[in-house]
């Protein structure tokens, strides 16, 4: 059996003081027991005699079952009463965890009450007492303690008695706190309060014999932490770091008992809110209990006011600081609820209990609630220099290659999903032996972004490098740009203080225009593959709505999460949303502009980077370009770069005969790269099926192919290849006829 441990020995040996006081309470109430009943008691509990029933007409009501028994309780327990007393009060100068002390604190429960609870507690470590109170009660089925059993133990004045009675009402603490529960024993009929059986509530139980576990109930909903960071570590704002420390300090010199503070944590997703709770709590010396409200409110929202009393309860027990999340997601009924339960906890528990929420949008108490203390303190995500210097915490050893400018400039992570992606990186660096790969650091960035765009838009993986575009080099200088305009916004909006000076438009929105196949998906890949960053194609269809409202609100939800998570935003046929605005002629005109100013605005406070793709640039609204940071057209390829492009579609492992002469496919066929892919494409599965190489007669067919797809007639001799035997090169087959446009 496992010993008990040196802290809770003393806790143990009070509480074990307590029982031995309230186990002489109950001899003394069976020696008063024995002096009246009757004389056939070997079958007490099952038979009333004539005696019995004299007895107790004789008896005045209200009267103790054993009135002798009380006096001689009074002067044998006080001694003991003295004794428990020096214990814990000797337990509690040496730092003891005294369980029973600590829950009367918690919850300002009387002598009366706590009586009570050991009354209870009894059972739950010998059965024995299920017998002797099934003797007591005069029924050999009832081995709970009754209401008046434990009123005929503790109290011996009638109208003391009735005082106490009072004690296991609904709105008591004893059943308000759920400290013990009043049941009809099984097999009776639903009873008076007298005559109502006493349960310990099993947390009770397990908490006064030493358990911190939380009650089963809330296993789901509430976790406690106990690691919260020193403030001055958390990389905040000062602003924020004076505002918390003055919450803090609001905390300790409440002046207000009997009303609850709230403490209101407001901030995007990854902000820390939790974490800045975490260490208020650890700055007030408490740990912090975790609720998550959404899991309170889920299966059964009925009874999410009975769970939010036991967490406030839980809380009480650890001495912790409760902490909300999931507030955004209440209803109004059910923050009437929280609220309602957080001042009934405060009103009867003496004190001023604080209670921190969470959320992401703002909130003030109204109606009833606005004269309950609160203090609202708004956090932001830490910027580029902050995000840095918590990268320098999470991973000291970083190789001095990896940059970490660009890595905090690229990922937008908040200050937790910066030390689980370090946690993630290091436990992959020790099960797979590799170094600080930056590809690996960025995986593990994008690991924990947390974003939930796949509802309404595809991820794209990037399959494509700097040496797969092929555009004039004006065109390649411009996407270098932008890619350090991703790589170095942490130095220049923050170092260099641009943020002081431009209050909007920290973001980077890029125009990619020309006609199909020309490279803008392609680009949008390269530069993702370059950043390292999650690249995801909005899937309009999702998006635009046909009720009014409805396709801001999809649009918002996309450039929440593309913020929060870094994620790059490509929209392809962005005229479709970022279209001309049109002259009022209609109620569908003036919606579809509110549309498009929606998005203006939204593009101007988005501060992460946005791909608008369009093959009609003459068809987006100038108000949208006049504001993109970069607008890149992608021009029809000519003979040099569509060279290129033939010399580099091929895959190394391709058989292909040396008939395939990029140059003159180049010279003779005007095609963009996307054309130019299907072409390949195409030739190659016509090579598999022949069971040959990759032969200029494929290239024609499919280019042929190709052509009727784009709509170009040509005549029919212009894609046959020569005649082998004819001595005709390959510029013999590409010198026929033009085909008609």
């Amino acid at each position: 059996m496992e010993r008990p441990t040196q802290h809770q020995a003393p806790a143990r040996q009070h509480l074990l003081a307590e029982l031995e006081r309230i186990d002489l309470l109950v001899r003394l109430q069976v020696a008063g027991a024995r002096r009246v009943v009757a004389r056939d008691a070997q079958f007490r509990g099952l038979y009333l005699g004539e005696a019995e029933v004299d007895a107790l007409l004789q008896r005045p009501c209200g009267a103790p079952a054993w009135p002798t028994a009380q006096p001689q309780a009074a002067a044998a327990l006080q001694p003991l009463r003295e004794r428990n007393r020096a214990l814990a009060d000797a337990g509690l100068a040496a730092g003891a965890d005294l369980r029973l002390p600590r829950l009367q604190r918690a919850f300002g429960l009387d002598d009366f009450e706590c009586d009570v609870l050991l009354l209870c507690l009894a059972p739950e470590i010998d059965l024995r007492y299920e017998r002797l109170y099934a003797w007591l009660q005069d029924d050999v089925t009832r081995k709970r303690p009754g209401v008046a059993l434990v009123l005929d133990l503790l109290a011996a004045d009638l109208q003391v008695r009735l005082d106490l009675r009072a004690r296991f009402e609904a709105g008591a603490a004893l059943r308000r706190l759920r400290l013990v529960e009043l049941a009809d024993d099984a097999g009776h009929a639903p009873s008076t309060l007298s005559a109502k059986a006493l349960k310990l509530d099993e947390r009770m139980a397990a908490f006064l014999l030493g358990s911190d576990e939380p009650d089963e109930r809330l296993r789901v909903a509430c976790r406690v932490l106990r690691d919260g960071l020193p403030l001055d570590e958390l990389q905040l704002h000062a602003q924020e770091l004076q505002a918390l420390r003055a919450v803090a300090a609001r905390v300790r010199d409440a002046a207000r008992p009997g009303l609850p503070l709230l403490l209101h944590l407001r901030g995007p997703r990854g902000a820390g809110k939790l974490d800045a709770a975490a260490s208020l709590a650890r700055e007030l010396g408490r740990p912090l209990l975790q609720v998550d409200l959404a899991q309170l409110a889920g299966d059964a929202p009925q009874d999410f006011a009975g769970g939010w009393r036991l967490a406030l309860r839980e809380a009480g027990l650890q001495d912790a600081l409760p902490c909300c999340t999931g507030f955004d997601g209440l209803t109004e009924v059910q923050r009437d609820a929280l609220l309602q339960a957080l001042s009934d906890f405060a009103a009867h528990c003496g004190g001023s209990p604080a209670c921190c929420l969470l959320s992401q949008q703002a909130w003030e108490p109204a109606g009833a609630w606005r004269g309950v203390p609160h203090a609202q303190v708004a956090l932001s995500l830490p910027d580029a220099a902050q995000r840095g210097q918590l990268w320098r915490s999470a991973l000291p050893a970083m190789d001095e290659d990896i940059d970490r400018e660009a890595l905090a400039s690229s990922f937008r992570l908040g200050r937790a999903q910066i030390r689980d992606a370090a946690a993630t990186l290091l436990r992959w660096q020790e099960h797979r032996g590799a170094g600080w790969q930056r590809a690996r650091l960025h995986e593990a960035c994008r690991v924990h972004a947390h974003h939930r765009l796949s509802s309404v838009a595809r991820k794209v993986e990037p399959r494509y490098g700097w040496h797969d575009i092929v555009l004039p080099e004006d065109r390649m200088a411009v996407l270098r740009e932008i890619c350090n305009h991703v790589t170095y916004r942490g130095r220049v909006w923050g170092e260099w203080g641009f943020d002081r000076k431009l209050a909007m438009g920290k973001g980077l929105a890029v125009l990619f225009a020309g006609p199909s196949g020309t490279g803008k998906t392609m680009a949008a890949e390269v530069l993702a593959a370059e950043l390292g960053l999650d690249l995801y194609k909005i899937d309009l269809a999702s998006v635009i709505s046909k009720y009014i409202g409805e396709t801001e609100k999809n649009l918002g939800r996309v450039f929440d999460e593309a913020e929060s998570s870094g994620a790059i935003l490509f929209f392809d046929e962005a005229d479709a949303l970022f279209g001309r605005r049109s002259e009022v002629r209609d109620s569908h005109d003036r919606y579809a502009n509110v549309e498009v100013g929606y998005l203006l605005q939204r593009l101007e406070s988005f501060e992460g980077m946005t791909i608008l793709a369009t093959n009609f640039r003459k068809n987006m609204d100038e108000a949208f370009v006049r504001r993109l940071q970069f607008s890149l057209d992608f021009p029809f390829p000519d003979a040099a770069d569509r060279r290129r492009i033939w010399a580099s579609v091929w895959p190394d492992a391709l058989p292909r005969d040396a008939q395939v002469d990029a140059a003159e496919l180049a010279r003779r066929f005007e095609m963009t790269g996307g054309n130019i892919r299907n072409v390949a494409l195409a030739a190659a599965f016509m090579a598999a099926d022949d069971g040959q190489r990759v032969r200029l007669e494929h290239v024609l067919r499919a280019t042929r192919r190709e052509y009727q797809k784009m709509g170009k007639l040509v005549d029919d001799g212009f894609f046959t290849p020569p005649p082998a035997h004819s001595g005709a090169g390959t510029g013999a087959a590409l010198h026929a006829p033009r085909p008609f446009d």
